[in-house]
């Protein structure tokens, strides 16, 4: 956000400074981490359970509209790395107080998606260890402290842990996919479409908790060591390597399971154990923590960075501005996450809420962000591109998915009534509320040269 300290350090896409800041592999792995999370462990029976083996569908459409959503993202971020991500993009298009309300729905939606996460992966770690809930509650609660302890120490050291994490990962749902290859049957597509093919915008919207992760990437741009180049490189690899994922393991869990997998709680589990029997166990363990951990790690690093962009544009406690300059970690914004993050999921233990409210609520969250995000490219991009036009379609898909989350809408619309609320008490000049900046001017600002200001406060 712009106002405070300026960082010496330019990062205009140029390459200066090619020493310090992440690398195409590191940035991957970081990208990978944000959008393969654990909902692929769960979420192909849940969707099965809503529209059958059409879930498919779903699953592939929204992976058909990522692709305008991840390079509008990336190309904002290009042209403009910021620590604000999102709600920066959206002061830029539509003034401030539309910014505070994108803002706060994604920093205030990390205490409902990460202990969701953390569950997910908890219960597949006692399943596969032979536990019960006291060990799923443990390993969820392991998985929180580990994603927020690796963002204490830096974003560097955390994407270098992600990276070699995102390998392992791949290998090892690559090795489920294979193993259970021999066992499909081609009878287990039929009926393709039991509830009907308009339960699959039902199952669209549960799944957009498995696609979201760009925006919290746009929040990282500023850190990265040649955003101009290696943006759209990790957006390509992450695409492929996402979408290879994801429809070989739900393809598979279909094929193999069959009418068994609606009610199959640890679907990857059981596509392990179809070719490996009891050696199952620890892959399942393995891959569900990894899983877990990296979309909580990146989502963390975004979210703490926008709470310190925030607090240093006014409209969070000024105390967790500390730390909000390139390379520092945002120690006040990442605590005040932790604590929100560890009573929600104190809640969820003593059953105050449940998992499918919290991945609700975090997925309306999400797709709300995202639909700001991409209403802003439709401001900040070059009109009548390939890009801008792919911008347009993709943001009326999101509101589309955003209409299907039913009660979950509720929580979004209480979040931005609250950013209304501080927008209005904490607001700038009528100017800076009612004047956002048109494209060209936008884009002027990302000439070379023209280096956004990140707002630190010592």
């Amino acid at each position: 956000m712009n106002g405070g300290v300026k960082v010496n350090r330019k990062n205009d896409g140029s390459g200066s400074g090619a020493g310090n800041g992440l690398g195409l592999f590191q940035a991957t792995g970081i990208y990978v981490g944000a959008i393969l999370g654990s909902g692929v462990l769960v979420l192909p029976a849940i969707a099965a359970k809503e529209a059958g083996p059409a879930s498919l569908l779903a699953w592939a459409v929204l992976l058909v509209f990522c692709v305008p959503v991840a390079f509008s993202f990336a190309e904002m971020s290009r042209q403009q790395p910021d620590a604000g991500g999102i709600a920066h993009f959206v002061k830029r298009a539509f003034g401030r107080r539309a910014s505070v309300v994108a803002g706060y729905l994604f920093y205030f939606s990390i205490p409902f998606g990460a202990p969701a996460t953390a569950v997910i992966g908890g219960n597949y770690i006692a399943h596969a260890a032979g536990g019960g809930r006291d060990t799923a509650v443990l390993a969820a609660a392991v998985i929180l402290l580990a994603a927020f302890a690796s963002n204490a120490v830096g974003i560097r050291v955390s994407s270098r842990m992600q990276l070699a994490l995102m390998v392992l990962l791949v290998a090892l749902l690559a090795l489920a996919v294979v193993l259970a290859a021999p066992h499909a049957n081609s009878e287990n597509f039929q009926p393709f479409a039991p509830h009907g093919y308009w339960a699959v915008g039902g199952a669209a919207s549960l799944l957009f908790f498995c696609f979201a992760g760009w925006e919290a990437v746009s929040h990282l741009a500023g850190e990265f060591r040649n955003p101009g180049r290696d943006l759209r490189r990790a957006t390509w690899l992450t695409l492929i390597v996402v979408g290879a994922v994801y429809i070989g393991v739900v393809a598979a869990s279909v094929a193999v399971l069959g009418p068994e997998l609606p009610a199959t709680a640890v679907p990857v589990a059981a596509l392990l154990e179809k070719g490996l029997g009891s050696l199952a166990a620890p892959l399942t363990a393995v891959a569900a923590a990894v899983l877990t951990f990296g979309p909580i790690n990146t989502f963390v690093a975004g979210a703490s960075r926008l709470g310190a962009a925030l607090a240093s544009d006014g409209v969070l406690p000024p105390a967790l501005a500390r730390g909000a300059g390139r390379g520092q970690v945002p120690a006040a914004s990442l605590a005040t996450l932790a604590v929100l993050t560890l009573l929600s999921f104190a809640a969820a233990v003593a059953g105050l809420t449940d998992m499918q409210f919290q991945i609700g609520a975090a997925s309306a969250c999400f797709t709300a962000v995202t639909a700001f995000g991409l209403a802003a490219g439709i401001r900040l991009l070059q009109p009548r591109t390939v890009a801008w036009y792919g911008v347009i379609v993709a943001a009326g898909v999101m509101v589309a998915v955003l209409i299907f989350s039913g009660w979950a809408l509720g929580v979004p619309l209480a979040l931005a009534a609250a950013a209304v609320g501080v927008g209005r008490r904490f607001g700038g000049t009528p100017e800076q509320e009612t004047m956002p900046e048109t494209a060209p001017s936008a884009l002027a600002e990302a000439l070379p040269g023209r280096r956004p200001q990140t707002a630190a406060h010592p």
